[in-house]
């Protein structure tokens, strides 16, 4: 059995000596380091932790089980947690004190690269992030605690050193280590920007003005003739052009694995379709370009959808993000409402209007698949990342066995999950798959609130007249996930 545990600083005498391995008598190394235990620096917390280390070496991970195997994964990284956050706390101690001055180094960062061999950028990294750590004291427990990783200390350290956001840091740290410890690291990245935008109103404005500025599409002449491509962005842009190009090769895809079936029959695999990803994307947009140079001057141009999240009590200011969980500016989304094509879409949580609770259709169609992406948001297998329109609608109850087509009864399972699940019909259901329990990827207020799409009118989308804005105003703190579609089919804000 493979048990992770922490190595007991007061054992004396070598009881914390690794086992010999099996076969043989010890090796030099395994002599060197019971002789290490023996030594008077056996009792400091270093010389333990390294025969804990030598310990772990030495297990031979095929003769560890499954479930032993799966449990490590987890215990381990929280471990592994732990050890960067004491390593970068006496790395702070080592750069205040100036332990790096006596041979005449000018920094901790230039010491420590040049005798660990590490990058020095990345031991810099971990300097100053040890020196903001000593006004970030909840950070430090959570972290010290293996409850949040490197990169949640690292993504909360720019809010508190933030020339913008570090006032409001030492009021607000509680609330998103909270978050930390229990969202998915997406979602918790998510849960930072929105909180960064509440405690910088005028923040979000600036950044758009920035990429405003700096947007630009360079397409250069290379050797032979080829072309380099390169540039840069708006949110929304990247939206509308990344979602165009998806759909493109996904059809291309579709084509390819057709005739991979056609020349290999049920033994067709990725590896021998004709096309590479990278060379889908690259005839995927040239064949946009094709479609947009046949397209005719008056064709229907896709019209903008904005999803207004209604009956948030506990929602504050603005929630602006797109489909894909890029946080926007509310500029971006005025600009969206300055144009008569724009749709909006009204979601009531828990109104009087539940127009939308039961259909007869067997599968999710129409306003209850909607209602399903935006409550999701993406694949509800908890380990999942397939985004919530590449999923299939799903029953929770199946339809075979009585389940009706509800959105209690509904979730979004992408392709290969929504198999796995009827194929294991055993297993224990994903976390949220109950739609009477907490979704994992949904945050405390959607737990407690059941969307439907429309208004009193019974319209789910329309126009401006039919579905009226309505703004949702709360604590600035809590800051859960906004809902959105795409711009012109592909990207969105929420209000």
């Amino acid at each position: 059995m493979f048990v992770c545990t922490e190595p007991d600083h007061a054992n004396e005498g070598g009881r914390n000596r690794p086992q010999a391995r099996a076969g043989g008598d010890q090796s030099g190394d395994d002599r060197a380091v019971t002789d290490t235990a023996t030594s008077p620096v056996a009792a400091s917390p270093v010389a333990a932790l390294l025969v804990a280390i030598d310990a772990l070496v030495a297990v031979d991970p095929d003769a560890v089980g499954d479930d032993d195997l799966a449990g490590a994964m987890v215990t381990l990284r929280r471990a592994q947690a732990r050890l960067a956050a004491v390593t970068v706390g006496l790395t702070a101690a080592f750069d205040a004190r100036r332990g790096f001055a006596g041979d005449g180094s000018r920094s901790a960062a230039d010491w420590i690269a040049t005798r660990t061999r590490h990058p020095r950028s990345e031991v810099a990294a971990e300097v100053r992030l040890g020196r903001r750590l000593r006004v970030m004291p909840g950070t430090t427990a959570a972290w010290g605690a293996g409850e949040i990783g490197p990169a949640h200390a690292r993504r909360l350290s720019y809010l508190a050193a933030g020339p913008r956001t570090a006032a409001a840091f030492p009021e607000g740290e509680a609330l998103l280590v909270r978050h930390a410890r229990t969202l998915r690291f997406d979602d918790f990245e998510r849960t930072c920007a929105h909180w960064r935008d509440a405690a910088d109103p005028d923040g979000p404005e600036q950044r758009r003005g920035r990429d405003d500025d700096l947007r630009r599409v360079d397409l250069s002449a290379g050797l032979d003739g080829i072309g380099m491509l390169d540039g840069y962005l708006t949110a929304t842009a990247r939206a509308v052009v990344g979602g165009a190009l998806e759909r493109i090769e996904r059809e291309l895809f579709a084509a390819d694995w057709a005739d991979a079936r056609a020349r290999h029959g049920d033994a067709a695999t990725v590896a021998l379709l004709s096309r590479t990803g990278a060379q889908r994307r690259h005839d995927a947009l040239v064949e946009m370009a094709l479609r947009a140079t046949t397209a005719p001057r008056d064709g229907r141009r896709p019209r903008p959808l904005l999803t207004v999240m209604v009956g948030y009590e506990t929602f504050a200011g603005r929630v602006c993000e797109l489909a894909g969980g890029t946080v926007v500016a509310p500029g971006t989304v005025a600009e969206l409402l300055g144009d008569d094509a724009t749709l909006i879409e009204r979601v009531v949580f828990d109104g009087p209007n539940r127009i939308a609770d039961v259909s007869p259709a067997r599968s999710f169609r129409g306003v209850l698949r909607r209602v399903l992406e935006v409550r999701d948001r993406r694949c509800g297998h908890p380990t999942c990342h397939v985004p919530a329109h590449l999923c299939q609608g799903d029953h929770v109850v199946a339809w075979s066995h009585g389940g009706l087509t509800t959105q209690e009864n509904g979730q979004l399972r992408c392709g290969p999950h929504n198999r796995w699940r009827y194929s294991h019909p055993d297993a224990a259901p994903a976390p949220g798959a109950d739609r009477g329990a907490p979704r994992a990827n949904a945050p405390a207020e959607q737990r407690q609130r059941r969307p439907v799409a429309g208004g009193g009118d019974g319209a789910s989308r329309g126009s401006r007249a039919d579905n009226a804005v309505t703004p949702v105003l709360a604590p600035a703190a809590e800051r859960p996930r906004g809902v959105a579609s795409d711009p012109g089919g592909a990207g969105g804000c929420t209000r």
